[in-house]
């Protein structure tokens, strides 16, 4: 707190010398890190080929999802290992009740609203949460990041903002007239055409988004195995993961400490929707701090399944078995190679004892 207090000390004598400055550093100036565009079009294209790759996966290595809570398995019979913590789990012992999962249920990645100006105006307010769209954490971060989507437009600056006695102050909007920028956002142009950052960041996007397309083709047209769509959809995921931690190093993605709302930017909402611990005394606002990759992407761990065709994992012998993300495990269980970080997780060197033999062991 000492620490919180001087530092907040010294930015409050640094605004009163100079109460007129420029942001200098990008993305706090409104302006893009050129470097991170090209990651962020790879992120968005992996995203795109892992759930395609799950979705063709998924029909014909079934996926099981708990009636009652969040539990996942992958198998066609789920398992028998008593951790239901949903409505009336009491009464069954805390066993689950499985029924068919889906795609979205094996990688789930929770909303975050969209914002046209992240720097102008970061914050969305609960006057405007029905106006506001909402959309996937992680397609967010890459537009913010660079990426243009028509469905969700954005504003893309060619100068940096000023900061007056602590507020963002926008003189390249107050210069702009008003039928140009009504023009600009009816045919959706990209304001960096015309300058060379622009130029580069389209040469970037289209040099990535074809390179992505004719891999995307080429695996299509050639891939038949099981084995290789479970290789390939792998390789998207951890693609998709080490990108969305690299513009994670510089644009802000906050979490409530509470509950698992994400908000990509640089500061939280204000919409009252927690309903966690102590919401009341909170009026129904987040407690917002730093979000990490699990809270951008959740990794969902689920049971691993050695033997698919054998019996369901015994409640008795659960101290025995490892654990994956949910998509590790479905392209292990399709044929693809165990990566290295998750053979300790998974507990690959544990032998289970027989279910006849769980009370000789120790």
């Amino acid at each position: 707190m000492k620490m919180l207090i001087k530092r907040a000390k010294e930015e409050k004598e640094a605004r009163k010398l100079q109460p007129c400055r420029m942001l200098e550093n990008p993305p706090d100036n409104g302006l893009l890190v050129p470097q991170l565009v090209p990651v962020a079009y790879q992120v968005y294209e992996a995203r795109e080929v892992l759930l395609s790759g799950i979705s063709k996966l998924v029909k014909v290595i079934p996926v099981q999802k708990c009636r009652f809570c969040h539990e996942l398995h992958i198998g066609h019979v789920g398992h028998e290992i008593r951790t239901c913590t949903g409505p009336g789990s009491g009464m069954r012992s805390s066993t689950h009740v499985w029924r068919k999962g889906r795609v979205h249920d094996v990688v789930f990645s929770p909303k975050s609203y969209h914002l046209y100006d992240r720097v102008g105006k970061p914050r969305v307010v609960h006057d405007e949460s029905r106006r506001v769209p909402r959309i996937p954490a992680i397609v967010e971060l890459c537009i913010q990041a660079g990426v243009d989507l028509e469905k969700h437009p954005t504003k893309r600056r060619t100068k940096p903002v000023y900061s007056i006695e602590g507020r963002i102050v926008d003189f390249e909007q107050a210069k702009e007239n008003d039928e140009n920028e009504r023009n600009l956002h009816d045919e959706n142009l990209d304001p960096l055409i015309g300058s060379d950052l622009g130029t580069k960041f389209d040469e970037a996007r289209n040099f990535i988004v074809d390179k992505e397309t004719d891999q995307l083709e080429e695996s299509h047209e050639g891939v038949t195995d099981l084995r290789e769509i479970s290789i390939g959809t792998m390789e998207s995921w951890f693609k998709m993961i080490s990108g969305a931690k690299k513009i994670m190093e510089q644009y802000g993605v906050l979490t409530c400490g509470y509950c698992p709302e994400v908000q990509v930017g640089p500061k939280g909402h204000k919409v009252r929707m927690c309903k966690a611990t102590k919401h009341q005394h909170r009026d129904g606002l987040h407690a917002w701090q730093e979000a990490t990759i699990d809270d951008l992407v959740a990794p969902n761990y689920v049971w691993h399944v050695r033997d698919t065709n054998g019996l369901p994992l015994d409640n008795k012998l659960k101290r025995y078995y490892g654990k994956a993300p949910a998509v590790v495990e479905l392209c292990v269980q399709a044929g693809a190679p165990v990566p290295g970080q998750y053979r300790s997780m998974m507990r690959l060197d544990v032998v289970p004892p027989d279910r006849d033999e769980v009370d000789l062991v120790a």
